[in-house]
């Protein structure tokens, strides 16, 4: 039997291009002939009743901004066995019959608890980290990598002015690839990941030197969140080449702004494609980009998918700032 009634929220941190995914959850359900509600706050809104119906006007010109229109926030009550009972009591008491899920791991596992006391879920990958094993794109990527190399190539004009080595932190906790493509895209000197181990003289000082023998004058380090220690980074750089040497953190800018045509489409494939699942009676499901296709996993599947590190990428990283 098809779903006549779903429901769409956000969960977890904010990433540009949510919009985008909402604007095509609830466009896709009203062309299938669905209801379709908006819960506000993530999991939190859907335990205290934060929802509402929506209509095709509902998401009128957001798919161009930042963050996420039905809000965001944590739940502990959630993460119980008691909260998600609740949860699932209150979309039957609602007549809500399926839930898309956008957000990332953290958010999936919630989508598959409420899946297992009776509501079908889909998840849809958005995180700027890209730190999603089972899909190549997570929404919010690519605009977060466009932002770090803007901000990045404005803190060089800085350091090309002044002979300085800039050593810039971009977020990434466990998952380096915003600092991996960012650092290829501006001519970073060194670029420093959680996923391999450095040696601070041979990747980091010696790069410099041999790049000061060649006329360089200027440097960018790309250090990811996980990395972590930028001024003592600075501090180390500065004594062992007497370069003056700052440190830039940019922190939460990376997860605003508008979002890239490729964080709109890749949202809006998304969607679309979590509402045809549930149309169709799937649930438990992790929808994912492979190459340029979409598709779809069991959330179990999903979750236990190892992370796969691009090495050749990152050797072609270190091979090209010279």
């Amino acid at each position: 039997m098809s779903t006549k009634k779903i429901a769409v929220l956000t969960s977890g941190g904010d990433a540009p291009g949510m919009n985008a995914a909402v604007r095509a959850v609830v466009r896709t359900a009203i062309s299938f002939g669905m209801e379709i509600y908006g819960i506000r706050h993530g999991y939190n809104g859907l335990l205290t009743g934060e929802v509402e119906k929506m209509g095709l006007r509902s998401v009128s010109n957001i798919i161009q901004r930042g963050g996420t229109s039905l809000l965001s926030a944590r739940s502990p009550e959630y993460n119980t066995p008691e909260g998600v009972k609740k949860a699932a009591d209150k979309c039957r008491e609602l007549g809500i019959d399926g839930v898309v899920v956008i957000g990332g791991d953290g958010s999936f596992r919630g989508a598959r608890d409420l899946t297992g006391a009776g509501i079908p879920c889909i998840g849809v990958p958005g995180t700027i980290d890209n730190d999603i094993s089972s899909t190549d794109f997570t929404i919010g990527y690519d605009t977060a990598m466009n932002t770090a190399m803007e901000m990045i190539d404005r803190v060089r004009e800085t350091s090309e002015s002044h002979d300085r080595c800039s050593v810039v932190e971009v977020m990434g906790r466990h998952c380096g690839d915003i600092a991996l493509n960012t650092g290829i895209a501006v001519g970073a000197i060194s670029t420093l990941v959680p996923e391999v181990p450095f040696d601070f003289e041979k990747d980091v000082v010696d790069r410099i030197k041999e790049a000061q023998a060649t006329g360089k004058q200027h440097f960018i380090v790309v250090v990811a969140e996980g990395v972590g220690g930028v001024n003592e980074i600075c501090k180390k750089i500065e004594a062992a080449t007497g370069i003056e040497s700052r440190a830039t953190v940019l922190g939460h800018v990376q997860r605003g702004g508008s979002p890239t045509v490729r964080d709109r489409v890749i949202a809006s494939r998304m969607g679309y494609h979590a509402v045809e699942l549930l149309r169709d009676g799937k649930s438990n499901r992790v929808v994912a980009m492979k190459g340029e296709d979409i598709v779809d996993y069991d959330i179990n599947e999903a979750l236990a998918m190892p992370r796969v590190f691009d090495e050749k990428l990152y050797q072609i990283s270190m091979d090209l700032s010279r």
